[in-house]
Order: C-alpha cells, then sequence, then structure tokens
C-alpha cells in the first residue's frame, strides 16, 4: 500500500486532550477503512507566519500512514468537514524516515547550521 505523511492544523482555542483526541479520531478513520497508522506525533501550540480564520496559532499533528488512496481520501474529507481543523496537508513518500520527525528532535541531535556566507 502507499506511504503517506499527514500534517493538520487544529483551533488554538481547543486543549491539548482535545488536540490529541482529534489525532486519535482520524487515526481511527485510516483503520477502520483498512489502513495502519505507522507514527502519530503531537508537536504542541505553535506559531503560524499569517492568520488563518483569525488565529495566529494552532495545535500543529503530525500523522504516518500505510493505507490505500480511499482511506486517505475519507480522512482528508472528513476534515475538511471539521471544524476544528483549519489546515491540512498529505504527501506520498516513499519510505518513511526512521526515529521522531524533525520537528521532534533535540535542537542537538539536528546537526549544526551552515555557517552564513557574506
Amino acid at each position: 500500500m502507499p506511504l503517506y505523511e499527514h500534517v493538520f492544523i487544529s483551533r488554538q482555542d481547543l486543549s491539548n486532550t482535545q488536540a490529541e483526541g482529534l489525532v486519535e479520531h482520524f487515526s481511527g478513520v485510516v483503520t477502520d477503512n483498512d489502513g495502519k497508522v505507522v507514527d502519530t506525533e503531537y508537536w504542541g501550540i505553535k506559531t503560524m507566519a499569517y492568520k488563518i480564520n483569525k488565529n495566529r496559532k494552532g495545535h500543529y499533528a503530525f500523522m504516518r500512514t500505510d493505507a490505500p488512496a480511499g482511506a486517505v481520501q475519507e480522512m482528508e474529507r472528513l476534515m475538511r468537514l471539521h471544524d476544528d481543523v483549519m489546515r491540512v496537508l498529505t504527501i506520498k513518500v516513499d519510505e518513511h524516515a526512521e526515529g521522531p520527525s524533525v520537528q521532534m528532535q533535540k535542537r542537538e541531535e539536528r546537526g549544526e547550521r551552515r555557517e552564513r556566507r557574506a
């Protein structure tokens, strides 16, 4: 089955448990449609680059799935209909990266930044 990575942003006025509940809810949608959720991460509240629906911040969540296209389409459809979800990004990948995502890694583990050029 194809591999996907999903990031979605939910409203900032939700509690942390409600935002994590959304991740569990949409994971259930994937598994109900013959898919498999490989990994989920809750990234917390982050400031966005621009306002979305009058919100400056949002709860970010990340999911790695191994699911047929129909399961992903159904999950995205339900996300678009859900009032608490503001944005969704789904990417089809060749393989899932090992370990935590870049957002969850400690700053020391990410590697050195390139030096600025003059």
